[in-house]
């Protein structure tokens, strides 16, 4: 890569981390504040409130990156994360549950994913754009990972709101570097427009719609999930919040010790689909061990490793496969489609998970959760991995 593109690859991945910033630095502590919020809010109203980012997303993901082609990549991404800093002073300065879901949705609403991949195939050649996507997708994981560890040293300096108004100054610095540090190129590359025989095959493909619905149940499971884990940690694991960081760093760390083998490994000897479908599995015993192992500390660190060990293996996989699969010319595209997809689960995994625990407690929504898993592992078992060429 020439080091404009490395310059410009690395900006745009901060920006990118920023907009997940919102699901991930509240994803350990946010159940239990919503849960004193006043009003005695229900699991359903929680798990909205988790979840109506990702719906607002969903639907506003394709529009933006239309909307980019025709006014500029610049212009849809301020409008972007103004959407998101308004939506987190609302979250930030509510008392009351349902405010916090009106301001959790305007946020999600500054849906610039898809104009930031467009941004980034503006700004770098063919053969460097993987590479690219590959910093941006660095970049992610790190953010989840970092999210996990401070969110609740933060929440005992600041607390939710507190650091809901951090995500709007964030806001305020992204929009400083987009102003200045990002230019449009004026040589933009002209791509001809999808049609709608071009939508239609990439809806239409299969394969790429198993990853569609792979990322969709990923990320539905981790939502769900993440409604029940801290409760499990303050009642089963008996730590008070401000120390739930150690158990996710002492689980991240083990779970990376174990991810990056399997990584190399699988590229290595061309075993990528055995552990892609292993660790689906790991997702999959992952929801037994949390209603049948984790009634202690010991228990809920076991059961995070494994889900760890799993989901970081596949948020690495999955996106590398749909832009390898998809047709060049439309892998754009599939990557909007594939982040639509993403979106919804964030949606379906707080709000039906939310719904679910309501009525049949934490362990239904980890039964639902696997229910979808099974799903995407027997649609993954007659899989096939592209070729070392594509």
């Amino acid at each position: 890569m020439l080091s404009s593109e490395i310059k410009s690859s690395a900006l745009l991945a901060s920006i990118y981390s920023l907009r997940m910033l919102g699901i991930f630095l509240i994803l350990p502590i946010f159940s239990i504040y919503a849960s004193e919020l006043s009003g005695s809010p229900t699991e359903f109203q929680i798990g909205l409130a988790f979840g109506i980012y990702g719906l607002t997303q969903a639907i506003l993901q394709i529009p933006f990156g239309m909307s980019s082609d025709r006014f500029g990549r610049k212009p849809m991404i301020y409008l972007g994360l103004l959407l998101f800093m308004i939506g987190s002073l609302v979250a930030g300065v509510a008392e009351e549950i349902e405010w916090v879901i009106i301001g959790r949705a305007i946020q999600g609403s500054g849906a610039i994913s898809a104009v930031l991949t467009a941004f980034l195939s503006d700004l770098t050649s063919d053969k460097s754009r993987t590479k690219g996507m590959a910093i941006i997708g660095a970049s992610i994981g790190l953010t989840f990972a970092i999210s996990l560890v401070i969110s609740p040293i933060l929440n005992k300096f600041i607390g939710v709101p507190g650091i809901f108004f951090l995500m709007a100054f964030l806001a305020c610095i992204a929009l400083g570097v987009v102003k200045f540090f990002i230019q449009e190129p004026s040589n933009k590359k002209k791509i001809k427009s999808a049609t709608s025989k071009d939508i239609k095959n990439i809806l239409n493909n299969f394969d790429l719609n198993r990853l569609n619905f792979g990322i969709f149940t990923l990320h539905a499971s981790q939502i769900s999930m993440f409604m029940a884990v801290p409760f499990y940690l303050l009642d089963q694991g008996q730590l008070s919040l401000d120390q739930h960081w150690s158990i996710y760093l002492l689980v991240l760390v083990i779970s990376f010790i174990f991810t990056v083998p399997m990584i190399i490994f699988s590229e290595k000897n061309y075993k990528s689909k055995t552990f892609f479908i292993f660790s689906i599995f790991l997702i999959f015993l992952t929801q037994f061990l949390f209603i049948y192992f984790a009634d202690g500390i010991i228990g809920i660190i076991i059961a995070l490793i494994v889900y760890f060990i799993g989901f970081n293996y596949l948020e690495a996989s999955l996106p590398s496969l749909v832009s390898k699969l998809a047709p060049i010319q439309r892998r754009g595209l599939a990557l909007g489609v594939y982040n639509t997809s993403q979106s919804l689960g964030i949606f379906v995994g707080g709000s039906l998970g939310g719904l679910i625990a309501s009525f049949y407690s934490y362990q239904g929504a980890f039964l639902f959760c696997s229910l979808l898993i099974i799903i995407w592992l027997f649609l993954s078992i007659s899989m096939k991995m592209p070729s070392r060429k594509n």
